[in-house]
């Protein structure tokens, strides 16, 4: 029967489809975050697929992280000697494990012998100040700590304050209004956007989504919510009103600045993939039931975050990120981490 082969060779012949957004994102975060010298990377990995992920060596990336990169204290330096991130943002590394589950009593083996995740927390209250809670780098300290003492903890830091956590989270909360305070007014007034200008939350690190996932995270327990009274909910709206405010401002800084478009992307990326794992993180750990009117923007968030992988596939950006590494560390950095944020976003939203 001649037709056969000719059916076969036809088929043979049909490219494969084009890998979705989500399987795009997973696959650059689980081949480039699995370097075992760039614990940064690591950690990112570990983020999106658990605290089982495992560096290319076959090692945890658990065990890769606190064995190869911590220093007596016991601390993660923000950078190794070549360069390389371990924790350029305060408490990344601590926060990281303490998120992804990684028991208290988990011992790990450095050159300064063994040393356990609580040690680890310790040396976090140790050296905690409370201007952490208006600090834009305290939102990886606040979201570690918030995630293993309970409401009501006091504790005493090394140089000897008394430091009462449910006021320093009061003060986060506090510090999260003052800084959205311009969006909300934004909202308030039906502007269709407002102009990022490095003012309020656009001074912190990530758009300040991680300091939002750190404040909201703690209002998990009945009591937060009960003494915050609604004021976090009303950041919530602030966050989905932001969602349109940013979208216009980057496709017009796109068609405005096309020698741009691959930082102007990775922005983009940045953004929308931190929006659905803050909401994610909101909904999983909150028990949040978005209305429908929320919910609608929550799938805006994710079309506008698909359209943008697909731009980025279309640029190359992902397929030359080992020669960006080269020429731009940052931005490769930044598609690295941002994508495993994005594929992590999704994963929430499943």
């Amino acid at each position: 029967m001649p037709f056969v082969p000719l059916l076969l060779a036809g088929l043979s012949a049909v490219p494969s489809p084009p890998a979705s957004p989500e399987a795009t994102l997973r696959a650059v975060c689980q081949t480039h975050a699995a370097d075992p010298g760039h614990p940064w990377a690591l950690a990112h990995g570990i983020t999106l697929e658990g605290r089982d992920f495992r560096a290319r060596d076959g090692r945890r990336a658990v065990d890769v992280i606190v064995s190869d990169f911590l220093r007596p204290g016991p601390r993660f330096e923000p950078f190794t000697a070549e360069g390389i991130p371990v924790q350029p943002h305060p408490a990344l590394q601590e926060k990281t494990l303490v998120l992804a589950s990684v028991p208290l009593g988990r011992k790990f083996q450095t050159p300064q012998g063994p040393v356990t995740l609580k040690a680890l927390v310790e040396a976090l209250q140790r050296g905690f100040s409370p201007a952490l809670a208006s600090s834009p780098d305290g939102a990886w300290t606040l979201d570690a700590l918030g995630h293993v003492l309970p409401p009501g903890t006091t504790f005493r830091n090394g140089a000897g304050e008394s430091v009462r956590f449910d006021a320093v989270m009061d003060e986060a909360l506090a510090t999260l209004e003052r800084a959205q305070a311009e969006l909300a007014e934004g909202m308030k007034a039906g502007l269709p956007q407002v102009p990022k200008r490095k003012q309020g939350i656009y001074t912190h690190p990530c758009g300040g989504l991680h300091f939002f996932q750190a404040v909201a995270s703690w209002a998990r327990h009945p009591a937060v919510r009960k003494a915050w009274d609604g004021r976090l909910e009303v950041q919530v709206e602030v966050l989905l009103y932001r969602l349109g405010s940013e979208a216009r401002q980057y496709e017009a800084a796109l068609a405005a600045s096309p020698e741009h478009r691959l930082a102007l992307l990775s922005q983009s990326l940045k953004f929308y993939g931190h929006f659905l794992e803050t909401l994610g993180r909101y909904r999983k750990e909150n028990g949040w039931r978005p209305t429908p009117k929320q919910q609608q923007t929550v799938l805006r968030a994710r079309q506008l975050l698909e359209a943008t992988v697909r731009r980025l596939s279309e640029a190359q950006a992902f397929q030359r990120m080992p020669t960006l590494a080269q020429e731009n560390p940052q931005l490769s950095w930044d598609l690295l981490g941002d994508a495993c944020h994005a594929a992590h976003g999704l994963e929430l939203w499943k």
